[in-house]
């Protein structure tokens, strides 16, 4: 027990130390400035922004290159924000819900950017999530192009659902931001990877930090 604890704090220490490298290497490389909204959209594109926070991206994204916007959001409080900032905008819709890979009651540790399901350790709220397959059955969505996925830990079993259910074909750009938040986070996400691979093609990687995928044939 106590060898393990210790190679685990190793383990631990290590990450911290590659993470802040990565972290680093994003913002030298342009990071959020270069990469996060440059994609070739128009007013018919539909983009859907998982894990909408504050609605900071999406305003960016649309400023940029006008589209129509799903927000799912499924923190109360952050919810109503975004809907009272685009209240006069159309085209973007503020969902208060997540997309997972069933349908069903969760809840989720309110900690601002950082407010996370697996990570239960402050305020905790009732949230709702519902399976990802139903609500592009329900909503009549054939092609996204784009989803923003930044859900502080919801994004491993959104991606595997949307990869099972082939819903991940329907989708041009995939931009995720994976989380640390177990102790097989790397090995599972390396497992999507693996599977986005047979569909999509990293156009930038940086391990932990932020990723594109873009479906083959559109590279």
């Amino acid at each position: 027990m106590v060898l393990e604890h210790i190679a685990a704090r190793i383990r631990r220490r290590a990450f911290r130390r590659e993470y802040r490298a990565m972290v680093a290497q994003w913002y030298a490389d342009g990071g959020d400035a270069r990469f996060r909204s440059d994609y070739d959209l128009d007013a018919g594109s539909v983009v859907l922004d998982l894990g909408g926070y504050e609605g900071q991206w999406a305003s960016d994204l649309y400023a940029r290159s006008p589209c129509r916007i799903f927000v799912f959001e499924p923190v109360n409080e952050f919810a109503e924000r975004i809907t009272a900032r685009f209240r006069c905008n159309p085209d973007i819709d503020v969902l208060a819900f997540g997309l997972g890979a069933s349908s069903r009651t969760d809840t989720i540790d309110v900690r601002g950017a950082g407010s996370s399901t697996p990570r239960k350790r402050a305020r905790a709220e009732q949230i709702h999530i519902l399976d990802a397959r139903q609500w592009f059955a329900d909503s009549g969505l054939e092609r996204a192009a784009l989803a923003k996925i930044n859900t502080e830990g919801g994004e491993y079993e959104l991606l595997e659902r949307l990869i099972e259910s082939g819903l991940i074909e329907n989708i041009d750009n995939i931009q995720v931001q994976f989380h640390n938040v177990a102790a097989d986070s790397a090995a599972r996400m390396e497992r999507i990877q693996s599977a986005l691979a047979r569909t999509h093609a990293p156009t930038y990687r940086y391990r932990f930090v932020w990723e594109n995928w873009t479906r083959n044939g559109r590279v």
